[in-house]
């Protein structure tokens, strides 16, 4: 990962770069270099061939929460100017509350056709902040189980049911804990929803002190699970482990399993199951940075890249990612096989029931700092 200073320093450069047409849309963008390149080589020829006088520049900031940092440390440098350099930023849950906190976003949603065909919860609540109207989400993510039937003829189907069942079957079950990858966190998370009576709480708020004493039961038996299962290097190392045939399950993100099965990478005959009550995902969002230059350029990019054309063809064509408007406006534009692929173990109603948010940012980390103290140790 690169230094903040050296991102800081790319990002000066690039905004000191002469534009080539008559007007630029700067584009910045937290996530994997795929985030770049879907909208340097997708969105961009589709939105300035509406737009013949302007060039859609994108600049990634890095991956994970360190990229969506840099983008928020871009625009508190420049509060005191008249005008920023972001027009448009594609961020995390994480940071999108803090920017929404300090009157570093534009509250744009209602103002773009394609505001009203979102109805999740994460387009209104970032990890117990409301961002409702600020924020428009670009993908959702989705943590989910995957097996092996070979291996694995009737899965568990619940944290609990999974609880007992690796006691039974030591070692099948794997997942890389809190290390390495965002799909172990995840199952962690849920496991805390699953066994705590803070489900609700843990994703909304309001943080209570005292939340974290009342946890240890839960960190019990979470400690006690992991001396049944394998510990894995990560989410990749996950699926790895599942095509050698050492483990019969684990938890996965559904992009990259999707992606995998499509490259050839992955055992066909693998399936996906999210346990009760539920697992989390999270989205990432299109925003429009408060002074932007070109605000309503901005938002006419976004409201194409989250119109139900755009979601089909290029977030769940593309990159395998659920849409981030709500799915009954993308059915129509999506093949029957891109459907059914895409939900055929999940289905909309599923998800709709059990893919629960990342919990609210201060339990984030208190959870994360319990299992390092209490299941790690």
């Amino acid at each position: 990962m690169k230094p903040l200073t050296l991102t800081l320093g790319l990002i000066t450069a690039t905004l000191a770069v002469p534009a080539m047409a008559n007007t630029t849309l700067n584009v910045f963008t937290a996530g994997d270099d795929n985030m770049v390149e879907y909208i340097n080589e997708y969105l961009a020829p589709r939105f300035e061939a509406k737009h013949p006088d302007v060039t859609v520049r994108a600049l990634g900031t890095g991956p994970g929460d360190a990229g969506s940092q840099a983008i928020y440390e871009t625009l508190s440098a420049q509060r005191d100017q008249a005008t920023w350099g972001v027009d448009v930023a594609v961020v995390h849950q994480r940071m999108a509350g803090q920017m929404v906190e300090e009157g570093l976003l534009a509250d744009y949603v209602d103002d773009i056709p394609t505001g009203a065909l979102v109805s999740a919860q994460s387009a209104r609540n970032a990890l117990g902040v409301d961002v409702d109207g600020y924020v428009m989400p670009m993908f959702q993510s989705q943590i989910a189980i995957a097996y092996n039937p070979d291996l694995l003829e009737q899965p568990p189907e619940s944290y609990a049911a999974l609880a007992n069942w690796v006691e039974e079957h030591p070692g099948e079950f794997g997942y890389n804990g809190i290390t390495g990858g965002m799909a172990g966190v995840g199952f962690v998370f849920g496991w805390m929803y699953a066994f705590t009576d803070m489900a609700d709480t843990l994703q909304n708020g309001p943080w209570e002190e005292d939340a974290p004493a009342r946890w240890e039961s839960a960190l019990d038996q979470l400690s006690t699970f992991n001396q049944h299962v394998t510990m894995t290097p990560g989410n990749a190392g996950t699926l790895d482990a599942m095509n050698r045939g050492e483990i019969a399950m684990g938890p996965v993100w559904m992009d990259m399993y999707y992606t995998w099965k499509a490259d050839g990478r992955l055992n066909p005959n693998f399936r996906l199951l999210l346990l009760e009550p539920g697992m989390p995902g999270q989205p990432m969002y299109y925003t429009i940075p408060e002074r932007a230059a070109e605000p309503d350029l901005a938002a006419e990019f976004i409201a194409l890249a989250t119109s139900p054309e755009v979601q089909a063809e290029g977030i769940v064509g593309q990159f395998n990612w659920f849409p981030g408007i709500d799915a009954e406006h993308v059915r129509g534009e999506l093949s029957d096989a891109q459907w059914e692929q895409l939900y055929a173990d999940v289905s909309p109603e599923t998800l709709a029931a059990r893919g629960f948010s990342m919990p609210q940012a201060d339990y984030f980390r208190a959870i994360l700092e319990a299992y390092e103290s209490h299941v790690s140790r």
